[in-house]
């Protein structure tokens, strides 16, 4: 297939058009790509509305939309990652290019390759390495795989912020793994922290002994943005741990602490998706700068019988 060497001229397929996808969409519109494709398997107006507002063509299936793409980008949650590689395959024209930006273990991104490459498609591997809204498309990614290379200039025609990282496929997702057990293993044991010292009406004097032991942590800013990133993105996060136990796992390891982060972060969720943070999808603690508000709904949902006073 031979494309323009101008990037902003090809058609851009996302798949998954969530909180990621419609960053992307909005900021390569802004670059001037007038075409735009986006699939997403919630149909839902709020995706349509946006869609529209942006002048984003929505295609009806994987395959219609990699059948229509010069570059699909996969951003989807992590159990999907080889699921959409597979609906994907069957549409892709010889030598299309495919960014998978999914948080999925080596594993899981060599199994996609395997079925992009399959079909005649240039498979690259994508590891976002940090939140993706306060750096929008410039967010810091890891590129790799035989394609990376070649696909690196024009990602940074498109404004995207990416570096190789080997041509060796699962080397950038174990990079991202490997820090998701301690980013979001923090998350989770902040929160655990946070809300049994609530509980135990301690809270300021382990806040104190943290900011002596870390001085230069703000845990005060940190809990806040962690109870934040949790309830919101509690289930996508959940679901990447398991994906960073499995990259744990498949060089023999036991993920416990993975594993645990996993198991939290998906309780969280679970609280938000019942509505226990004051709106179903845990929206309303974005009006509160106060992580303590959303340790007492939690400590109300697991109802302690009393607050305990450590010994004297």
């Amino acid at each position: 297939m031979s494309l323009s060497t101008d990037p902003r001229s090809w058609t851009i397929g996302l798949v998954g058009y969530g909180e990621v996808g419609r960053i992307l969409a909005e900021d390569l519109r802004a670059l001037g790509v007038e075409h735009v494709l986006a699939y997403d398997i919630k149909d839902e107006a709020g995706l349509r509305a946006h869609a529209a507002q942006y002048g984003i063509r929505l295609a009806a299936g994987h395959a219609e939309l990699a059948a229509g793409a010069d570059l699909v980008i996969s951003a989807v949650t992590a159990s999907q990652a080889v699921p959409v590689a597979e609906s994907c395959a069957p549409g892709l024209r010889p030598g299309t290019w495919v960014l998978d930006l999914n948080s999925a273990s080596p594993g899981a991104k060599i199994a996609a390759a395997q079925l992009v490459e399959g079909a005649g498609g240039r498979f690259v591997e994508g590891a976002v390495m940090t939140s993706v809204p306060p750096y929008r498309i410039r967010v810091p990614m890891l590129l790799g795989g035989p394609h990376a290379e070649g696909l690196a200039p024009a990602l940074d025609a498109l404004g995207f912020e990416a570096k190789g990282a080997s041509v060796e496929l699962g080397v950038a997702s174990a990079t991202k793994m490997c820090r998701s057990v301690m980013i979001k293993g923090l998350e989770a044991m902040v929160i655990e922290s946070f809300t049994a010292a609530r509980a135990y009406g301690v809270e300021e004097a382990v806040l104190a002994s943290l900011a002596e032991t870390y001085p230069g942590m703000d845990w005060e800013n940190l809990g806040a943005y962690f109870f934040q990133r949790v309830i919101r993105h509690g289930r996508r996060r959940a679901e990447e741990m398991r994906e960073v136990a499995q990259t744990v796992r498949e060089i023999g390891l036991e993920p416990w602490s993975a594993q645990g982060t996993a198991e939290r972060q998906a309780w969280v969720a679970d609280l938000a998706d019942q509505g226990r943070f004051g709106a179903k999808d845990g929206a309303e603690f974005a009006k509160s700068a106060d992580w303590r508000v959303e340790a007492d709904r939690i400590l109300a949902k697991v109802k302690p019988k009393a607050k305990v006073k450590p010994k004297e």
